[in-house]
């Protein structure tokens, strides 16, 4: 057998068995039917953000009154809150002191395009943003969907549903810089959508309308980009440097894989989604807001 031959044998026997190992992946979880017992007469409507407390609360952002909703890992309602306080939700993340951060990213009665940081019992901490004003400016946003926050505390805002930035902010909601333009190049962005740090530092942002994923340095400067996990609207990078990423379109479900080499390990099959929360037990949640206007859980038989 000739080097050449030798090297395309192991090659295909390499791809096989990351397929293999994808599929063996998809099929390994199973939904939860039925999970989360709303309260009589209500809809889940659209699920566009899910995270969990050091509880192991599930808190859950949707666009309809009451947009928090607050359960138990067996799906119990625990408590809602926040009727009136948004007009288009849409980000929701919870920072390592258990602070709860809304995006509002649609403006409307001179509300809107603000960001907002509520402690664990619901006091408003801190908002960045001009309530009612976009713009893409150190105290304006233009459809903010997302944010993420480095070891120190800062902020990193995916300014994005019709702004084409990232923002960054001190810990305290001062005004540090940005960067992008909307396009195609490295650096630039169309509907970036979400963002997410990982253990080193680098920022990955969901360059959905790019159908990618580009990684930057905390200061902005271009490293990477990932085309493999597909249409991206969702991302989460756990405390092990593994990245999943949600997509209603090119690689429908949820895909995962590690952000040390980049490959895809498996797909989540069974669901639409654009926001991911996953328990300290492995379950796996998934916000639609396309479709099946839901929060669903998985888990591992």
């Amino acid at each position: 057998m000739t080097f050449q031959r030798r090297m395309a044998v192991v090659a295909f026997a390499v791809a096989a068995s990351v397929m293999t190992a994808a599929v063996r992946a998809a099929d390994s979880y199973k939904v939860v039917d039925g999970w989360g017992a709303l309260a009589a007469g209500d809809t889940w409507g659209e699920v566009t953000g899910v995270d969990i407390d050091r509880s192991g609360t599930i808190i859950v952002v949707r666009r309809q009154d009451p947009p928090v909703l607050e359960f138990n890992p067996s799906g119990t309602l625990l408590k809602t809150w926040g009727t009136g306080f948004f007009n288009w939700p849409h980000g929701f993340r919870i920072d390592k002191e258990g602070n709860r951060w809304i995006t509002d990213a649609r403006t409307q009665n001179g509300k809107g395009q603000q960001i907002f940081k509520y402690s664990r019992d619901g006091k408003v901490l801190l908002t960045l943003g001009t309530a009612g004003v976009a713009g893409e400016g150190p105290n304006v946003f233009n459809g903010p969907c997302d944010v993420a926050f480095g070891d120190n505390g800062e902020i990193f805002v995916a300014d994005g549903h019709v702004g084409s930035r990232v923002a960054k902010f001190s810990r305290d909601g001062t005004f540090i810089t940005s960067w992008g333009t909307k396009g195609s190049g490295p650096g630039q962005f169309n509907t970036p959508h979400a963002i997410a740090i990982d253990s080193k530092g680098r920022v990955f942002v969901a360059d959905r309308g790019n159908k990618r994923i580009q990684i930057f340095d905390e200061n902005g400067t271009f490293l990477d980009q990932w085309t493999q996990f597909g249409r991206p609207s969702g991302l989460l990078i756990t405390a092990d440097d593994m990245l999943y990423v949600a997509d209603v379109e090119e690689k429908p479900g949820i895909s995962y894989g590690s952000v040390k080499d980049g490959i895809v390990r498996g797909t989540i099959t069974g669901t639409l989604p654009e926001s991911i929360a996953i328990g300290r037990d492995g379950a796996v949640y998934a916000g639609e807001t396309t479709t099946g206007h839901i929060l669903r859980k998985f888990v591992k038989p």
